[in-house]
């Protein structure tokens, strides 16, 4: 057993235990509990997508430029998750481990994947409603809202293998960066593992279904507002890529949930 006063990252192997001991404690949780940690993420991920807007309005920043500083400021969301504790959708996929391990059932795992999106949703629109009555969109000379609206417009879109493999890319990387997360002993190694793979998959443009949970409410909303060309974010688009990516985000995560269990879980007869 690792020392739990050890400065030492833990291996892969008690990584993975880690892991499996967090979901397994994740369907004991009382269900309102559980609602409001997942609140917090929603509202975190938010936060780093709406520091991802305000880089995006500056269009005298290169592209190259502009996707790896907004990158870096939507790591944000993630950090806060990681060191703050809160239940992310996405990165709660790796709850397939357990499930393998034997020490939780389906039916556990798909209630934490159900109330956690629901409170990432809600979190996430809570976020929304701050910045817009914080007038945030008005920065920069009203260049924020316009970004916003091109965000969301990009990916209001109706292509569907694009964006659910999109969906399932992203969420290798934020699998990967959860997990280094739970390796880590201290703030700064967590923070710093966090950096590189989630600035990898938004310098990408790679889809994460909480984020887009941000996104493209908001985006639609500054649209209605003026912001944009008239009818520039379709509305049954929003629906279509949450929808499309939040299935995608499912299959990268069981991905990578499944593989560290197949090298380095236990391998406990299921009940």
């Amino acid at each position: 057993m690792a020392d739990p006063h050890s400065p030492v990252a833990l291996s892969p192997a008690e990584t993975q235990a880690a892991v499996e001991a967090a979901a397994v404690g994740k369907t004991y949780s009382p269900v309102p509990r559980l609602f409001a940690s997942a609140v917090l993420a929603g509202a975190f991920i938010a936060f780093g997508a709406l520091f991802f807007c305000l880089v995006s309005s500056d269009a005298h920043i290169p592209f190259l430029a502009t996707r790896l500083l907004g990158g870096v400021c939507f790591c944000l969301g993630l950090v806060l998750v990681v060191c703050c504790g809160a239940e992310l959708f996405t990165g709660n996929m790796m709850m397939v481990g357990a499930f393998g391990a034997g020490s939780i059932s389906w039916r556990a795992v798909l209630k934490n994947w159900g109330l956690v999106w629901l409170g990432n949703l809600a979190g996430a629109l809570f976020a929304l409603v701050l910045a817009a009555l914080a007038n945030v969109a008005s920065l920069n000379g009203g260049a924020v809202a316009e970004a916003m609206v091109s965000i969301a417009s990009g990916k209001a879109t109706f292509d569907v293998v694009g964006l659910f493999f999109k969906g399932v890319l992203c969420n290798i990387f934020v699998c990967l960066a959860v997990r280094i997360g739970f390796s880590a002993r201290t703030i700064t190694d967590k923070v710093v593992g966090v950096l590189l793979p989630i600035t990898a998959f938004v310098a990408c443009g790679f889809e994460h279904c909480v984020a887009n949970m941000f996104f493209l409410p908001m985006g639609l909303l500054q649209n209605l507002l003026g912001a944009g060309a008239a009818g520039a974010v379709d509305p049954l688009g929003v629906l279509a890529n949450i929808v499309v990516v939040t299935l995608g985000n499912i299959v990268g995560g069981v991905l990578v949930g499944g593989v560290y269990w197949y090298l380095f879980g236990n391998r406990r007869s299921q009940h």
